[in-house]
């Protein structure tokens, strides 16, 4: 084959390959898949585009967003997105907050309303299969955010681990979702403190979270109301129980002390996946208090967006044991309890029972 023809056939196929090239759509940013087809992120990208001027063109929704998303998920500082996005800290800080703010407005509605009677109900039968303990509908706890010491805060945001925070308390369900989040408390605030300030709190206590009425547990004719469970620092309740005092403990006691810790376990499991996913919580957030609680509802709303539209994947539950059998549940002919410390003692009662145990309880207390 002569020169020029070889010559005319590389000039062809570079000709070709560059046609390619300009005919391939490659993102700038990568987009997870479940983003791209989401009408939540469409509503997002209207409401983030700015209007162009005649000085600049306003910085992209699609950008925008990566940014935000980029900072929760990584953990990077704003001087390092400053210098990967030629953008100034001020307009970053704006932005996250902007997208952070808009995150929780249109995603709360949906991914984090106050659940209702059925809501409820199914909350309750998942905790019964999976921590084996009936009528629970939620998991309370608070954790600490760390942050940069705010000026001229003194010693209002350190908390008794030595080092400055936030309190983001939470209720938590047995599928690692938040159902209710309230976040910005002192540091040095104890977590029955800051529950009994939050709106979730007085509308238990008012009887206003449209939980369903005491029911008999399964097989007995025991009816109890349904409860959220905590650990010590929370104050007993007819609808919140903690665990005895571990300074007078007998075998029965024992026993309700671990069936309510593995309940409890689950809101500590969603706070262990929500600093995993979200590495932003790896260090002290440095921003002003205002971003930082926009910053800690936003990933707690993505959380909740992530695990009902894709399901929470590769988390591995360490809870031994089997389910309990079903049974029918009677009518009930008994007095409802009607104080927390009756209350308390009934589930006891039950878990030590013959319907309410499970085999492997004793090993454990």
């Amino acid at each position: 084959m002569s020169y020029i023809m070889k010559k005319k056939k590389f000039v062809l196929a570079y000709y070709m390959y560059r046609k390619w090239q300009k005919e391939r759509r490659v993102r700038k940013l990568w987009v997870h898949p479940m983003l791209s087809a989401r009408e939540q992120f469409d509503l997002f990208k209207n409401k983030l585009q700015h209007t162009n001027t005649n000085m600049r063109a306003s910085i992209s929704a699609k950008e925008r967003l990566f940014v935000t998303l980029r900072y929760l998920a990584t953990g990077t500082s704003l001087a390092d997105l400053e210098y990967r996005f030629r953008m100034g800290k001020s307009t970053l800080s704006v932005i996250i907050r902007e997208v952070c703010s808009l995150i929780w407005s249109e995603l709360y509605p949906k991914y984090m309303k106050m659940p209702c009677i059925n809501d409820w109900l199914e909350i309750a039968n998942k905790f019964e299969v999976s921590a084996n303990f009936p009528h629970c509908v939620g998991a309370v706890d608070g954790k600490h955010i760390r942050v940069i010491k705010p000026n001229k805060s003194g010693s209002m945001f350190l908390n008794y681990k030595h080092y400055f925070s936030i309190v983001l308390m939470a209720v938590a369900d047995s599928d690692y979702n938040f159902i209710y989040i309230s976040v910005g408390a002192y540091g040095k605030d104890c977590d029955s403190g800051v529950f009994k300030d939050t709106a979730f709190w007085h509308n238990m206590i008012n009887n206003t979270l449209n939980l369903p009425g005491p029911t008999s547990l399964p097989n007995t004719n025991i009816a109890l109301p349904y409860v959220f469970v905590g650990d010590e620092a929370f104050a007993l309740h007819q609808n919140l129980l903690r665990p005895y005092n571990s300074q007078m403990l007998d075998a029965e006691k024992s026993v309700f002390n671990y069936r309510l810790t593995r309940a409890r376990r689950y809101v500590e499991c969603t706070f262990g996946i929500l600093a995993n996913k979200w590495r932003i919580f790896h260090r002290p957030l440095n921003v002003s208090l205002d971003l930082a609680v926009d910053v800690v509802k936003a990933c707690c709303l993505l959380q909740n967006f992530i695990h009902k539209e894709e399901g929470v994947k590769g988390v591995q539950e360490s809870l031994s044991g089997c389910e309990l059998e079903e049974f029918l549940p009677f009518d009930s002919t008994e007095m409802v309890p009607t104080t927390a410390n009756e209350i308390r003692d009934k589930y006891k009662e039950y878990f030590n029972s013959e319907y309410g145990s499970v085999p492997w309880q004793n090993n454990y207390c």
